[in-house]
């Protein structure tokens, strides 16, 4: 039996990552076959956490109220949801931010619900439902309302938070005091706008000193698109700096950022580790919202503001799709920004000529 085999490949490939942290999958047989083809098709590990983490909170919540998940419909979701929309945090007070006001965030709340919708969709194709209870957002035609049926959570689009010109220096002056490691390691992450992942995985072999250029390699991006970005002649001065103290600890060519901790000496430097960091460093600066994302919005919005055109933002960012990019191009004001001075560029031009109504006269006595 298929389902036999399965928990021996389940063994191998998530018992210690995936169902022993999360054990209601386990009991679930097709849950578990679901997660295992995701794996099967080389997801990434932190992809596969988040898949598990969403399907498991919403499975929890079907054993606690006797509802078969294969039969569940679209009121068992509606009582999901607000239970996520109003479930207390977990970290209390040290939440950044919640939309909510109670519960998950909007955009958290999108994330629990991708999981179980693309398990439903499973389902439909394996022919053990005709329909998904969660549904997406959209057109509907004949529709009196706009023709669009809403998704079970609306969606809320936000504009990422960017510091002002002050805060981003307040920041810079905490980071002054910080070892070379960290302050490279923010240079890098606003100069090439590197996601937090893509700026941990550097290795040595990615850096090109001599045309200041580093490679972000496919693997270590969000959707698998290589890119090779350009970094100023000021970071450059820090990260040679930092290769000189770099080969006090490691002569080794490798990963870049080594950690420096006994526990962990000479060791490539994690993702939490890093968190950890921008972190202390936006609590000394008293900005919380400043996060490692920060600095990659921050530069594409600059960039957007120097008149970048779209396409090579989104080729910059590592963008697969402009949507992405227009948000900076939003956040920098520059089309409304461009626009309204065209526009007050005209009126002033016809209010002028209108002023020669006033009469002939205003010429002779020096008008103009």
């Amino acid at each position: 039996m298929f389902l036999s085999g399965l928990t021996t490949n389940l063994g191998a490939l998530l018992s210690t990552k995936v169902l022993e942290k999360w054990p209601v999958i386990a009991r679930h047989d097709r849950a578990a076959e679901w997660l295992q083809i995701w794996t099967d098709l080389g997801r990434a590990p932190r992809t596969i956490d988040a898949y598990a983490r969403g399907l498991a909170e919403y499975l929890e919540v079907c054993d606690r109220e006797a509802v078969d998940p294969l039969r569940a419909n679209r009121a068992h979701l509606a009582k999901y949801v607000r239970e996520l929309s109003t479930r207390p945090s977990k970290r209390g007070t040290n939440v950044v931010s919640l939309d909510s006001g109670a519960g998950l965030a909007n955009a958290t709340l999108q994330q629990r619900l991708v999981p179980v919708r693309l398990f439903y969709d499973f389902l439909m194709e394996e022919g053990l439902r005709e329909s998904n209870p969660v549904g997406r957002g959209r057109y509907t035609p004949g529709n009196r309302f706009g023709g669009h049926q809403r998704g079970l959570v609306p969606r809320l689009t936000k504009l990422p938070w960017i510091p002002s010109d002050q805060q981003w220096l307040d920041v810079l002056t905490v980071a002054r005091d910080e070892p070379v490691r960290n302050r490279v390691m923010l240079a890098l992450a606003y100069d090439a706008a590197l996601r937090r992942e893509e700026l941990c995985s550097l290795r040595t072999d990615d850096l090109d000193p001599g045309r200041r250029t580093l490679r972000v390699r496919a693997e270590a991006t969000k959707n698998r698109l290589e890119r090779v970005v350009p970094y100023s002649a000021t970071t450059g001065v820090l990260l040679s700096g930092y290769l000189a103290h770099r080969a006090t600890i490691s002569r080794a060519r490798g990963p870049l950022f080594l950690s420096e901790s006994r526990r962990n000496h000479a060791q490539p430097l994690t993702l939490w580790t890093w968190s950890k960091v921008v972190r202390r460093l936006a609590l000394a600066a008293d900005l919380p919202r400043f996060s490692t994302h920060t600095t990659r919005h921050l530069c594409l919005t600059d960039l957007a503001r120097m008149g970048w055109e779209l396409h090579a933002i989104a080729t910059f960012a590592g963008h697969r799709s402009t949507e992405s990019t227009m948000q900076y191009i939003h956040l920098s004001g520059r089309d409304l920004a461009e626009k309204l001075q065209r526009g007050m560029d005209q009126i002033h031009a016809w209010r002028v000529e209108k002023l020669a109504m006033l009469g002939p006269d205003l010429v002779s006595a020096g008008w103009k």
